[in-house]
């Protein structure tokens, strides 16, 4: 028998999800409450690196990611003036049966993860949080509703209510970068991910999340753009990405709907241990929070979601000690990952010619499983 029977997932994101999947498929009672209105119901585009694309296959739903994203094996760096500097074999951290990197629309697996929830037995409940959450798992939430659980699993982001109701303090940060995304058509140039590091922001790339799509995204300065019109945010978008070339040439002309551009902060942040508080545990960016310059958010959320069902369906009885077991198994393994992303951060703040190479093989061997 797992160690609980009724748990409450805070948040319809990767940890969430992924998190009532594999407890709900095992006949534990989930539920699953999410504040927005529905899943996928935005986002631009999302990398994926072979140790998320295990956990995806450990969930049931890799036959349908690969058929909804896009798959390569390497990672190229490219000049402003859109030549190729270099190409390098990426890393397997999956293994060996699975591709280096994924790109897919963030709807499309929003939706695939939804649907595996639901098929798994979790129950879904859209535009509810909890308002009101104790130690013991009790929990009133935004409709008047309460409920017990036997555990209750914050998931909801960055800014967690869940974190805010248990008086945990994230102290997030700022880095000092701001990016810009889009979402729109791969030219067919574009068959992987590239990166160019200079011209007039600090990282310009891309990367292909199907046979059709691709999102772009250029990384600036932090500035506040919450002023700009969507057709100003499109037109500067449009002008930064002018400073760059090769397949950025084709992808600029495919900007034209400022409906599918979104600019927001780098932001960052590792709660210190412990992660729950009695019979309530936090995961994903409620915990750890990772800027996307090493594109391993969504795999260490992932990675959350599967040590924390493994502990859980293992064990008889719920208890301080397992929580515990469960923080020590990620913080350090987490909070590698985001330093090493703040650390390559730092480095294009400072216009210091860091070893980024060097950077990616240490993450890979961090995240790669042993043989």
């Amino acid at each position: 028998m797992p160690a609980v029977n009724t748990v409450l997932v805070v948040g319809a994101g990767l940890a969430g999800t992924g998190t009532a999947i594999l407890l709900a498929s095992r006949g534990v009672a989930v539920d699953l409450v999410e504040t927005r209105p529905a899943i996928g119901a935005g986002g631009s585009g999302i990398t994926l690196q072979g140790n998320a694309l295990r956990v995806l296959r450990d969930l049931g739903v890799w036959p349908a990611v690969r058929a909804g994203g896009y798959c390569f094996d390497s990672l190229g760096l490219r000049a402003p003036d859109g030549s190729l500097l270099a190409e390098f074999p990426d890393a397997r951290t999956g293994g060996p049966d699975l591709p280096a990197t994924l790109g897919m629309p963030r709807p499309a697996l929003a939706r695939v993860l939804g649907d595996r929830a639901r098929e798994a037995g979790a129950k879904i409940r859209f535009g509810l949080s909890p308002t009101e959450l104790t130690e013991d798992g009790d929990v009133t939430f935004s409709d008047g509703s309460t409920g017990r659980y036997d555990l209750v699993v914050g998931a909801d982001g960055i800014r967690s209510a869940t974190r805010g109701l248990l008086g945990i303090d994230a102290r997030t940060r700022a880095t000092g970068m701001g990016i810009w995304r889009a979402f729109g058509p791969r030219p067919a140039s574009v068959t992987r991910t590239d990166l160019c590091y200079g011209g007039p922001c600090y990282i310009a790339g891309y990367c292909p999340t199907g046979e059709d799509s691709l999102y772009a995204y250029v990384v600036e300065k932090a500035r506040n753009r919450s002023f700009l019109t969507p057709e100003q945010r499109l037109a500067t978008l449009r002008d930064l990405a002018a400073g760059y070339h090769g397949p950025w040439d084709e992808i600029r002309e495919t900007l034209v709907d400022p409906a599918r551009v979104n600019y927001t902060w780098f932001e960052t942040h590792v709660v210190p241990p412990p992660w729950h508080r009695g019979r309530v545990v936090l995961i994903g960016d409620a915990a750890h929070a990772c800027p996307p310059t090493l594109a391993q958010g969504g795999a260490q959320a992932l990675e959350d979601a599967a040590v924390l069902a493994e502990l859980v369906l293992a064990a008889d009885a719920l208890d301080d000690d397992l929580l515990a077991a469960f923080t020590a198994r990620r913080y350090g393994r987490a909070r590698a990952v985001v330093d090493a992303s703040n650390q390559l951060g730092q480095w294009l703040l400072d216009g210091v010619r860091g070893d980024v190479p060097g950077l990616m093989r240490e993450i890979a061997t961090l995240v790669t499983p042993p043989a």
